[in-house]
């Protein structure tokens, strides 16, 4: 039995003392809580008092519920999934990016019609409600179950001026980019990434634990003259992936040497 005697709400006193034996190591990670009867007994508390500290810790992302079977630590392991975030072009002009035959689609692509938000016209270099063309896929990778939403915006202005766009806005990425090309265009790309906490339909949708942030993605394509051309947005749960990027210097014009 552990007394408890720090100030403070009752359950948050629980909550603190079920969280210093989780970091203690006393309870491991991805190993099952005791039950609320053994709290209970082990805090001298009532069910009530053991379930709002139980809650608070799911709310601090220290345990997951799962259901019938009971409260567990969450897993400190690595993400299961590294997800290499850059693009390669072979010598026949296709563009090769290393995830790129990693997700499976498990549902058909929706393609629509929207209009630029604040963020996406300042990503796109554009004002507030410019037309778009956007496709939203979901995504599944077969070996770790791991779920990822992907969304390509097309300005209409670039899609007119590549009419395999306007005709099929949905393609795969690295189909866009060879269509872009093929328009003259040489590309290069900027991404970047941040975590936030989910809307209600992400965390349904990419199936996350309680309070488990996404990393989300916002890959912008340029083209001539530097110009945005279409923007790409990648959202994954923290807890399933991490990102590697390589890095390599620019070439910058040699200082003249002062005479």
């Amino acid at each position: 039995m552990t007394e408890i005697q720090r100030p403070g709400a009752l359950y948050q006193q629980v909550a603190a003392a079920i969280r210093a034996a989780i970091l203690s190591g006393e309870f491991a990670p991805d190993s099952l809580l005791p039950s609320e009867a053994q709290l209970m007994a082990r805090y001298q508390v009532s069910r009530p008092t053991v379930r709002n500290a139980i809650a608070a810790l799911r709310a601090e992302g220290l345990i997951n519920v799962r259901h019938g079977k009971g409260s567990f630590v969450r897993s400190d392991d690595q993400p299961v999934l590294t997800l290499e975030r850059r693009i390669s072009r072979t010598t026949d002009s296709r563009f090769v990016m290393p995830n790129g035959d990693l997700w499976d689609e498990s549902e058909d692509p929706n393609t629509y019609r929207t209009r630029t938000t604040k963020e996406t016209g300042r990503l796109l270099g554009v004002g507030t409600e410019e037309a778009l063309f956007g496709c939203d896929r979901l995504l599944v990778d077969p070996s770790t179950g791991t779920r990822a939403m992907h969304r390509t915006l097309i300005p209409f202005e670039v899609a007119e001026a590549a009419p395999l766009l306007s005709d099929e806005p949905c393609k795969h990425p690295a189909e866009i980019y060879r269509v872009l090309t093929s328009g003259d265009h040489k590309l290069w790309w900027s991404e970047t990434v941040r975590a936030r906490m989910p809307l209600p339909d992400e965390r349904t949708t990419l199936q996350l634990p309680d309070a488990t942030p996404i990393l989300h993605m916002a890959r912008v394509t340029h083209g001539t003259e530097d110009r945005p051309l279409i923007l790409e947005e990648l959202r994954v749960g923290a807890d399933r992936a991490e990102l590697a990027y390589r890095m390599t210097a620019d070439k910058r014009q040699a200082r003249r040497a002062r005479a």
